[in-house]
């Protein structure tokens, strides 16, 4: 049986607008001239604005329909997987950006562990999140339990609280409806 995303596949990035270009590539440190992992990454809409700004871009998801509409070429490499199972050496990403699909994942911390074993001593990973703690995200939240979603939506807080316990020097940055959570390799 496919899955929510499967079906809005052909019709995701004309219903989801991408984040804002500069936040994300100021919060991932960007440009980089290492690889950059964009975990959940479904149909590129972020990875194919960030082309230029890493030697290279591969975006991981576990829907291959998403992936599809992601296309091939243009420096984009797409992987299909769960994000708790990266098929990736550890240390093998400069930079790992995950953006909107965190409270997704069936398992949160197995998410993170993995996302910080893919990434390189003194690389950055960035969680890009819509912040809970403001009501227009409380009723995304809702509306997507109605559609039986199994989307979990965690406090910028606790997933940094996670981040640190792995080792990673973190800091969270908010504006508007969107928490960044940005965690630090040394």
């Amino acid at each position: 049986m496919p899955d929510h995303f499967d079906l809005l596949a052909p019709f995701y990035d004309r219903l989801i607008r991408p984040p804002e270009d500069g936040c994300l590539a100021e919060a991932a440190g960007l440009p980089v001239s290492g690889r950059l992992l964009d975990a959940g990454g479904g149909t590129g809409r972020v990875a194919r604005r960030l082309l230029g700004l890493a030697g290279s871009v591969v975006i991981a998801d576990s829907s291959r329909r998403m992936l599809a509409a992601a296309g091939r070429g243009m420096g984009l490499s797409a992987v299909a997987c769960p994000a708790e199972r990266l098929p990736f050496a550890e240390a093998a990403f400069e930079r790992v950006i995950m953006v909107d699909a965190y409270h997704h994942v069936a398992d949160q911390g197995e998410v993170l562990r993995e996302l910080w074993r893919v990434l390189a001593r003194g690389g950055r990973l960035v969680i890009e999140e819509p912040d809970i703690d403001t009501w227009a995200v409380r009723l995304i939240a809702w509306g997507e339990r109605l559609l039986l979603m199994r989307s979990r939506f965690e406090r910028a807080e606790i997933i940094a609280r996670r981040l640190t316990g792995l080792g990673a020097a973190v800091t969270i940055r908010r504006e508007r409806n969107t928490a960044w959570v940005v965690a630090e390799k040394g």
